[in-house]
């Protein structure tokens, strides 16, 4: 059968999205989300056709969230493709309904002009010496942040955004951000929102690289050093089930694998897969997060490990 060639309707703005998903609610329709910050590989195109199975209409938004960078990563550097996103998400199967692409989210100016007294009336307190915004001297900056304890990498919030804009009956999330899955969960738990969470299994390359957007910067050489990481992650595992399950040691044993390869570690740990506490030894289901640097490119990945 050939691919679906359904091009997607594409919404900037907060409000005409909002008033997009209500129309198609009040018509009986269920909508899934697939939260992405765009360059889309096979990875993301796995997740739109899991979200494809779940309901009747599927969002897929593209938004790079600043909070999701580490302090040394280049936010400007992060690859773009525009038109090559809605080119792949034109070949899938069924198609994708709306592409929310939104120019920044924390951005209220236009919210800010409620009257034409408002300025006059923040110049007023800013004479006065108050604090009208954390950000910005115009008090029109962001204020309100969505922590979930012990468990915060800074995307709770924007994923609360794009929630109550996009308002999903269910959201599908990668595992290959471990931690960023478990925190959806809790908070969509604690805060009681009524959205199913999926989480989707990591998606590799056929060397068995986890694929990721920022692998487009890796050179060869440095793809090939890179492989360290799934394959120390792997070791891990079978020797895991094999009896060893000091973490010390199995921890140590994937530093070793992949600084000798010429990564530079950003962190390593073993962790309960609910809690994402760190455990000593494995003796109920964790999974082995790791974050490491070849180059200017900062991998993630992580592996499961059910004892």
């Amino acid at each position: 059968m050939e691919a679906s060639k359904k091009e997607p309707l594409v919404i900037t703005d907060k409000e005409q999205m909002r008033k997009w998903s209500r129309a198609m609610r009040s018509q009986g329709k269920s909508i899934s989300l697939v939260p992405t910050m765009g360059y889309l590989h096979q990875g993301h195109i796995s997740l739109v056709r899991e979200a494809l199975k779940l309901t009747n209409l599927t969002v897929v938004s593209i938004y790079v969230n600043p909070g999701q960078f580490a302090p040394s990563e280049d936010l400007s550097t992060y690859p773009s493709d525009f038109h090559g996103d809605i080119s792949k998400l034109m070949s899938v199967p069924g198609g994708v309904d709306v592409v929310f692409h939104p120019p920044n989210l924390y951005d209220y100016e236009n919210d800010m002009k409620r009257n034409k007294n408002d300025q006059g009336v923040r110049k007023n307190l800013e004479g006065k010496g108050a604090v009208v915004s954390c950000l910005e001297e115009s008090g029109m900056g962001h204020e309100t942040w969505v922590r979930v304890e012990k468990l915060e990498n800074g995307v709770a919030t924007v994923v609360t955004k794009l929630f109550n804009i996009v308002e999903p009956d269910v959201a599908v999330f990668g595992k290959k951000d471990y931690q960023q899955w478990r925190i959806v969960q809790r908070m969509v738990r604690d805060l009681d929102f009524s959205i199913r969470i999926i989480g989707a299994e990591i998606l590799r390359d056929n060397d068995g690289l986890a694929m990721s957007s920022r692998n487009v910067h890796l050179s060869a050489e440095e793809r090939g050093k890179a492989l360290s990481i799934s394959r120390s992650l792997l070791g891990v595992k079978s020797a895991a089930e094999n009896g060893h399950i000091n973490c010390r040691e199995l921890r140590d044993s994937v530093i070793q694998a992949v600084s000798e390869a010429g990564g530079k570690i950003d962190y390593a740990e073993i962790v309960d897969q609910e809690s994402l506490q760190a455990v000593e030894e494995i003796n109920s289901p964790v999974v082995f997060c790791i974050a490491a640097w070849f180059g200017k490119v900062r991998l993630i990945d992580n592996i499961e490990i059910n004892l």
